[in-house]
Order: structure tokens, then sequence, then C-alpha cells
């Protein structure tokens, strides 16, 4: 896997009312963006991203978390330009978007 995390943060003041996943930003992005998620509860989270052939090309999160709102930094530096998706796996349910890196 070539793309990286950065960073994740969590947010200790709110606790959300539901699963979310926000819209990377900004988008498109070289070579980093920030992708926001939420998590009511607690739970076995995975935050991964695949490029358009369906190959996982970094995985941002892969642990337990509390509820809360987390910001995960995605570093794309060793990737070409072109449209990804990032999907969050939690408790088994899943969301996902697109994001699209231009160098």
């Amino acid at each position: 896997m070539r793309g990286t995390v950065t960073s994740i943060q969590r947010d200790p003041v709110e606790i959300p009312d539901g699963f979310t996943l926000s819209q990377n930003y900004p988008n498109p992005f070289n070579p980093q963006t920030s992708i926001e998620f939420e998590l009511k509860d607690a739970g076995l989270a995975t935050l991964k991203v695949y490029d358009m052939l369906g190959r996982e090309v970094a995985t941002l999160v892969d642990e337990h978390l509390v509820a809360g709102k987390y910001n995960a930094t995605f570093n794309a530096t060793e990737l070409t330009s072109g449209t990804y998706v990032y999907q969050l796996n939690v408790a088994g349910h899943r969301l996902s978007g697109k994001m699209t890196l231009v160098k």
C-alpha cells in the first residue's frame, strides 16, 4: 500500500447522534486531505482507501474506537492522479465516498 495516514484525531467534547462519513476536504486534493467521521457507539472501525479497480491502496484506521467525532488525515504522495474511494466499516455498517487526487 502506498498511501499513508498522517494522523487520526478524536474530538473529546462531542458524542454524535449517528454513524456518518463526511466528504473529504479539500477535494480535489494534492497530496493531503482530511476525512471526518462520527461514531455513535464504540466498535471496531476500519477506514480504507481503494483505487477505481477495487485495489486497497491504504488503511487509515483499523482499531477499536470509542464513540466520538474523528478526523483522519490522508497523505497520497506516493499515489498517481485519479479518483479513489474511501470506505468506513463499523459494526456491520458501511459508508463510502469518492475523492480526487490531482498532481
